[in-house]
């Protein structure tokens, strides 16, 4: 009675042991995605490792060895963003880009730091870590970033750097 009593409490610590464990749904090499609307290419994502979450409480998915994004806002106008790493979490829909994140717009504009954090849903990148935002007119430093997409409402924490513009 001893012996099946010590096998039933094993065999339950081996449930409760992969009841807790975070293994994959899926995992894919050389992932690459392409969000299309009305038949028209808006977005492809590409990278070399995507490991599905979603299986989880909390569902998410990772791209350890880092990703590459492009938006296309017309057929010659595009948007460059790419990291070393990302995260999405699908319940809360926020992307976070972590290591050398850098966000490239068609006219040249760019903005480099370590994390954003990206709000599809809202089209909103946001970050508390220093970031340096440069094209052809400025190259800003900054310890602070909130803005749409297109950075036309912008906000950032304290300023420095060179800038140009029209005083009218």
């Amino acid at each position: 009675m001893l012996i099946i009593q010590s096998c039933k409490n094993d065999f339950e610590s081996i449930i409760d042991i992969n009841k807790y464990s975070k293994i994959p749904a899926a995992v894919t090499e050389n992932f690459n995605l392409k969000y299309t609307d009305s038949a028209v290419v808006k977005a492809v994502l590409n990278s070399p490792l995507n490991v599905d979450y979603t299986n989880q409480i909390f569902p998410y998915a990772e791209f350890p060895e880092g990703l590459n994004i492009r938006f296309y806002e017309n057929k010659d106008d595009s948007t460059n963003v790419s990291a070393n790493y990302g995260i999405v979490y699908y319940k809360t829909k926020i992307v976070s880009l972590k290591g050398n994140v850098v966000i490239q717009s068609a006219d040249g504009s760019k903005i480099k730091s370590s994390q954003i954090y990206w709000d599809p849903e809202q089209e909103w990148l946001f970050t508390e870590e220093d970031i340096i935002f440069s094209s052809n007119d400025y190259d800003i430093n900054a310890n602070k970033l909130d803005a749409d997409r297109s950075f036309k409402l912008l906000k950032t924490g304290q300023l420095n750097g060179n800038f140009l513009f029209d005083d009218k």
